[in-house]
């Protein structure tokens, strides 16, 4: 009989293409200038374009900058409304980058990954030249380089959607079934299921992981200690 170590041991070792999400895999964007910092600056800046009446009373307090920007979205897409709030979000995700905080593990981990011949990309919901930038300060834009997807301005493809997973797949002419997807959020994983690519789920606390666990996730580590022993051995 197969355990569930030894199947998650195969998923990771069987990866020839490894694609992971940003926030939360890679490093906690938000920890110096905090996602409802941000989200407080989305809504104030639609307050000063006299257009806070496309949020509800509890948007307008959400602590999620994802999530506002999902609702305007929703009832005014492709508008110019939507593109200046996506341009404010990026702006305030250049600021965030300067205090972001590397998630441990994250960078042997990534360098491990290459070393032993795996293709790696960046799929993420978050702006690709935030991303970038990141990268680019701790010494890791040549493990990625050029393939870093993340938001457009068309916010229908954001994730679930499995837009930015398809788009790194075609570049790097990976088969699905031999790339692996790593994330933090359920997203993640339905972006993962449609795009035919096996997950692995990264829980930093026990709400992250049983939100992952509801969500159907059959791998999910609490460390990426865990992916890098497997690597090592």
């Amino acid at each position: 009989m197969v355990t569930q170590t030894e199947n998650l041991r195969d998923t990771i070792t069987q990866a020839r293409f490894v694609l992971f999400d940003f926030d939360g895999p890679v490093c906690r964007l938000f920890a110096g200038h905090s996602a409802e910092t941000v989200a407080r600056d989305l809504v104030e800046w639609l307050e000063q374009q006299g257009m806070s009446g496309l949020l509800t009373s509890e948007e307008c307090v959400h602590s999620d900058p994802m999530a506002v920007l999902h609702a305007v979205n929703e009832r005014r897409p492709h508008s110019d409304v939507v593109v200046g709030l996506e341009a404010r979000f990026t702006q305030q995700e250049f600021k965030a980058v300067t205090k972001a905080r590397p998630t441990a593990y994250a960078d042997a981990l990534i360098r491990t990954w290459k070393a032993v011949g795996a293709q790696l990309a960046i799929t993420t919901n978050n702006s690709p030249l935030a991303a970038a930038r990141y990268l680019a300060g701790r010494g890791l834009a040549e493990c990625f380089a050029p393939h870093i997807y993340g938001r457009t301005q068309d916010l229908h493809h954001l994730k679930p959607d499995p837009h930015c997973l398809n788009r790194a797949l075609t570049a790097l002419g990976a088969e699905p079934s031999k790339a692996l997807m790593i994330g933090d959020a359920p997203s993640d994983l339905y972006a993962a299921q449609r795009a035919g690519v096996p997950f692995l789920g990264y829980a930093r606390n026990e709400d992250k992981e049983k939100r992952l666990r509801g969500a159907g996730a059959e791998h999910v580590v609490a460390s990426l200690e865990t992916v890098l022993r497997v690597l090592w051995t």
